[in-house]
């Protein structure tokens, strides 16, 4: 089975072409700055980028014959997690949504790539995935419930993997999923649901190379309301310029973790503060599993790091075995999505969105990790 990939970025489209779960083929087709100047809107690039997808699979010979597309979903509204058909009302909610973001436009190259094609078109466990449990969803203030926003499409596709690796099924098992990058999420996985995680985004759960995470709540009032900040510099400190950034001045953990190895004890601790808080929030989500967790998985671009991997075990070894899948492959968790789909293993739902809210322009700026 041949599947094609498509994963636009803001200033980059990235293709690839699987023959099932093997990439053949992939590129990623750069928009310079002054090609994208003369659109004032996301949506009037659905034209140009599909005629550069287009134009880059013609020119390496890749015949319009595949037996799926699927696209890198964009800002719908909450969803549960899994692989979803590309209809309408999927193509109406993205093209309206209320934040503008290049990924909106990949479920519209999709589908008009498969129909050509005569192939079905996916989109598979986008950012806003939301399967939390009610229990979780309630804070201390009505207004203000617990919002979903999680590296949903690596963190599931970690769990498949390792579930296969040890003969069981994603759905037998309970994992607790750290995805460590310049946002961390931690995701309990309960039977192949996520039941609870933190906001990975905006003000929850571990602090991360650029987010601030869980900050003292009366400390962040005062400090809103104490003139010297404005709002948009406030929303800066929880995300973008929060984190490691903030103390250090930089979100280089590896560069982080030499200085920590040089005697420099302000990084070291900064950077255990950090990692203390990510066992912590493993503690919380060992518990939404009534502390029966098969095993910790850690992933994302610092799971590369053995110190910071290390830092972590010391903490939470003792709960469940920890395994470490270091890195994040979106293009070849899509096109796993879209091979379950096919094969008959992974059930294709349909677009219904859950009855909430969220905050879109959060959600896009959590899309960059």
């Amino acid at each position: 089975m041949e599947i094609l990939v498509i994963n636009p970025g803001s200033t980059s489209t990235k293709l690839a072409v699987y023959e099932e779960d093997r990439p053949v083929w992939r590129e990623s087709i750069y928009h310079p700055t002054k090609e994208l100047e003369p659109f004032h809107h996301v949506n009037e690039q659905y034209a140009y980028r599909m005629t550069h997808v287009k134009d880059a699979l013609h020119r390496v010979g890749m015949d319009l014959h595949f037996d799926a597309v699927i696209a890198r979903g964009g800002l719908l509204k909450p969803i549960p997690g899994g692989v979803y058909l590309i209809d309408e009302k999927v193509k109406e909610d993205l093209w309206n949504a209320s934040m503008e973001h290049a990924s909106n436009l990949a479920a519209w190259i999709a589908d008009a790539i498969a129909k050509e094609v005569g192939c079905p078109a996916y989109i598979a466990d986008p950012v806003v995935t939301d399967e939390l449990r009610d229990v979780a969803r309630l804070t201390g203030i009505p207004e203000l419930p617990r919002i979903s926003i999680f590296h949903a499409l690596n963190s599931r596709a970690v769990s498949r993997r390792y579930a296969a690796s040890i003969g069981k099924k994603y759905e037998e098992l309970n994992l607790v999923v750290v995805h460590l990058g310049g946002g961390i999420s931690v995701s309990a996985h309960q039977h192949g649901r996520v039941v609870d995680v933190n906001n990975a985004l905006n003000g929850e759960g571990p602090f991360s190379p650029e987010r601030a995470g869980t900050i003292p709540g009366r400390q962040l009032v005062d400090l809103c309301f104490s003139g010297k900040y404005t709002w948009m510099q406030v929303r800066k400190m929880l995300n973008g310029k929060g984190g490691l950034v903030a103390h250090l001045g930089t979100t280089d953990v590896a560069s982080i973790v030499r200085w920590a190895h040089a005697g420099d004890k302000h990084h070291k601790l900064v950077l255990e503060s950090m990692l203390y808080t990510v066992a912590k929030q493993i503690g919380a989500m060992h518990v939404a599993l009534r502390c029966q967790t098969d095993a910790i998985i850690l992933t994302g671009g610092i799971a590369h790091n053995a110190y910071c991997v290390q830092l972590i075990q010391e903490w939470v070894e003792n709960l469940a075995p920890v395994v470490v899948i270091p890195g994040e492959d979106e293009m070849g968790a899509l096109a796993m999505n879209a091979c379950g789909a096919l094969k008959g293993t992974l059930p294709v739902q349909l677009y219904n969105p859950l009855k909430k809210e969220i905050d879109s322009e959060n959600v896009l700026q959590g899309r960059s990790e």
